[in-house]
């Protein structure tokens, strides 16, 4: 499991999280059992506002053994950054469409992987461990369906320059079980190892769980999540984004998994963070266990009336 919320999941949010209340909040995951934390994103403050304290957060973040803790970069610079603030794994991040790519980083698919190539070999040569991020494989908001070739393609080139997994995002939230199917089994055809592979999926259209689990099943073994579900979906406003590690934890427990998260705890973290957002956060498990744990509340009250 890898939780993404204090930086997939608060770059979304459109107010700012106080700097130490976010590294609060990564101690608290780690108390609470997630083992891959990505704190937050090296980008420009003019791009991305919710994040401009990514350097303290990253370098104030208290550190627990056998916890990995990451930071997205998008370039030399970022990368700068977190190897300043003591980072063991970085994440680089690209599109599977050349629409995509040209809106979200002015750059097209080729000079996006000159790029990701320079960072990475940077990376490596400095002892970091290098995670890829894959947008709009399931789709895209400019062009619609992505080519399944083309994913293989940038698959292939991210692990080709030592990427050590790649996952693979729903970012719109238009992804299907049947997808997912025949991607990983696309990808496993041209020889890429189940365990290079990671799911972003996002729930913007309730098919998220039912994606993991497709993936589960092809041999997939890690699921991104953000805590409560935070986060959105930035082309379907005030739709649902991030799937929530609440629900998630909750499923694989169900089925027999270990995933070594303390649900309680989880869903303590989340809440808090609801309060100090000022909204409700869509985890399903979250609302269910805060509004069984007001009930048990109610009962325990006595009663004043009689």
């Amino acid at each position: 499991m890898y939780e993404v919320g204090l930086r997939d999941g608060l770059q979304n949010e459109a107010a700012f999280v106080p700097t130490q209340d976010k590294i609060d909040f990564a101690e608290a995951l780690g108390d609470a059992g997630l083992r891959h934390i990505e704190l937050t994103s090296f980008v420009s403050p003019r791009w991305i506002p919710q994040l401009a304290d990514h350097s303290q957060v990253a370098k104030d973040a208290k550190r627990r053994d056998g916890v990995t803790y990451s930071a997205l970069v998008p370039n030399l610079r970022g990368l700068e950054g977190a190897l300043a603030a003591g980072l063991e794994e970085v994440a680089v991040f690209m599109s599977a469409s050349e629409s995509h790519s040209k809106k979200n980083i002015n750059k097209p698919i080729r000079d996006a992987l000159a790029v990701l190539r320079e960072v990475t070999t940077a990376a490596l040569s400095e002892g970091l461990r290098v995670r890829g991020y894959l947008s709009v494989v399931f789709g895209c908001p400019y062009e619609g369906e992505v080519g399944i070739a083309q994913v293989r393609d940038l698959v292939h080139a991210l692990v080709d320059m030592g990427v050590y997994e790649v996952s693979l995002g729903d970012t719109i939230g238009v992804g299907h079980p049947g997808q997912v199917e025949t991607i990983s089994n696309e990808l496993y055809r041209s020889g890429i190892k189940a365990e290079a592979l990671a799911l972003h999926m996002h729930d913007t259209r309730g098919t998220a769980l039912a994606n993991v689990l497709t993936g589960l099943r092809a041999g997939i073994r890690t699921f991104d999540s953000a805590f409560g579900g935070l986060g959105g979906c930035p082309y379907a406003p005030g739709a649902a984004g991030n799937l929530a590690t609440e629900d998630l934890v909750f499923m694989l427990e169900a089925m027999g998994h270990t995933t070594g998260v303390d649900l309680a705890r989880l869903v303590s973290v989340s809440a808090r963070m609801q309060d100090l957002i000022g909204r409700s956060l869509p985890s399903k498990v979250l609302q269910a266990e805060l509004a069984q744990r007001a009930k048990a509340e109610q009962t325990q009250t006595p009663s004043r009336t009689g």
